[in-house]
């Protein structure tokens, strides 16, 4: 599967954000979905994820409540919802797939996803 991140930007602290992923090259809904960024200089981290049928949603203590994942297996689209974005969300956001034989599973390690997109970068100015 191919990916594609896209929504990032240029944001003051307290705005808010929509980030798409667009996925092509095999059945969408067979795949869990994540979020991961990467901030100047450091690792990167887990921000959020959803199983297969988007019933289950996981995110990061630093996110949760901010941000809210999505995805529509209709138009083969993951998305990530940012609101009272903070300088420190500053980061390059990277979208990610794996497959997954059951519907309820969805997985918050990075070396657990094997598909991953480009990266959007997103900047919050205080």
């Amino acid at each position: 599967v191919q990916l594609q991140a896209s929504g990032g930007g240029l944001v003051q602290a307290g705005g808010s954000l929509r980030l798409s992923c667009a996925a092509s090259g095999r059945t969408f809904s067979s795949y869990a979905m994540g979020w991961f960024r990467q901030a100047p200089g450091k690792e990167r981290e887990f921000v959020a994820a959803i199983n297969r049928n988007g019933g289950r949603t996981y995110y990061a203590d630093s996110v949760k409540g901010r941000f809210t994942i999505s995805r529509d297996n209709a138009k083969n689209t993951m998305y990530l919802q940012m609101n009272n974005l903070k300088p420190e969300d500053t980061a390059v956001y990277y979208c990610a797939a794996v497959y997954t034989y059951s519907s309820s599973t969805y997985r918050s390690s990075e070396s657990e996803y094997d598909y991953w997109g480009q990266g959007t970068l997103v900047t919050v100015s205080s």
